[in-house]
């Protein structure tokens, strides 16, 4: 029972459906007002499928890199890869790559394209501080992004934000050769477009990140049958955050939506600029589930 319904979740899939249309509509803006103000289409569409194919193809080894982690091999890391192995054959997915970073933060990601292309990755700290049913649980939310495909979406979705962020900070280069008397809306235009591209984009993938973590939390839980480990595992991890150096934690934020758990979450201006729910709405959400498990039992 639990593996016909791992990893199904409608609103999370209507969502995701929803975001791309939306981030698609914006993108067609934005390469209209790029053709007005007089850039190449042959340039633009160059661009744009490089940074594409570099998002799909390339974002679990920039990943892996950018938190100094590296893949394992079963004779490395025999009990968290048996571990992924059991959950994976419980759920019915692929067993993807295992990873392992090493670091003191305690965390865990999933990075990957597709079912049959992804990466799992626990961090050294994660597997000291956790117990092994704990860990359990987060690697089975890790694999609940995979199952449900969401890694792939945000993976996409940032591709949007990337494109303007790119053009913010060159956008020099695009405006070049445009004076005021041109025909075409000119350098102001471009820059002020793609600033609503990125604030547009950043919000519709918080709103997006935000709820994907309530799947996977419900997708670990239906796998394990064993949410109270889950939020053990996630007090443990925001308790463990606050023993390591801010300066850890921030240059770790570039992945922070791809976290269980988002470094510097604490410090964070309310939730509006949250890439995850509360913790205290996720432990809620999983003693709710706990108790229906029990009382189904």
């Amino acid at each position: 029972m639990r593996s016909t319904s791992f990893g199904k979740d409608t609103g999370l899939q209507a969502r995701m459906l929803l975001t791309m249309f939306l981030l698609g509509a914006v993108y067609v803006a934005f390469v209209g007002v790029l053709f007005a103000a007089g850039a190449s289409g042959v340039m633009i569409a160059l661009v744009a499928g490089g940074l594409v194919a570099m998002q799909l193809f390339a974002s679990e080894a920039i990943g892996l890199r950018a938190m100094g982690a590296r893949e394992v091999s079963p004779q490395e890391a025999p009990e968290l890869h048996a571990m992924v192995e059991r959950l994976c054959l419980q759920a019915d997915i692929p067993k993807p790559k295992v990873a392992v970073a090493y670091t003191d933060m305690p965390n865990a990601f999933a990075l990957g394209r597709s079912k049959k292309h992804a990466t799992v990755c626990a961090t050294t700290g994660i597997m000291e501080l956790l117990s092994p049913a704990e860990l359990e649980g987060v690697m089975a939310h890790e694999l609940a992004h995979i199952a449900n495909r969401d890694v792939m979406v945000m993976t996409l979705a940032s591709f949007f934000a990337s494109v303007a962020a790119m053009i913010l900070q060159f956008g020099f280069m695009f405006g070049g050769g445009h004076h005021d008397d041109d025909d075409g809306p000119g350098f102001l235009a471009v820059i002020m477009v793609s600033l609503a591209v990125y604030v547009i984009s950043f919000f519709l993938m918080q709103a997006l990140s935000r709820y994907r973590e309530f799947a996977a939390d419900r997708g670990a839980a239906v796998l394990t049958g064993r949410p109270s480990a889950l939020a053990s595992a996630l007090m443990k991890i925001s308790g463990g955050m606050d023993r390591i150096p801010q300066q850890d934690l921030r240059a770790a934020n570039e992945m922070a939506a791809f976290y269980i758990f988002p470094p510097g979450a604490k410090s964070a201006i309310g939730n509006l600029f949250s890439t995850h729910p509360p913790m205290e709405r996720r432990i809620d959400a999983l003693m709710r589930l706990e108790s229906q498990l029990q009382s189904a039992g």
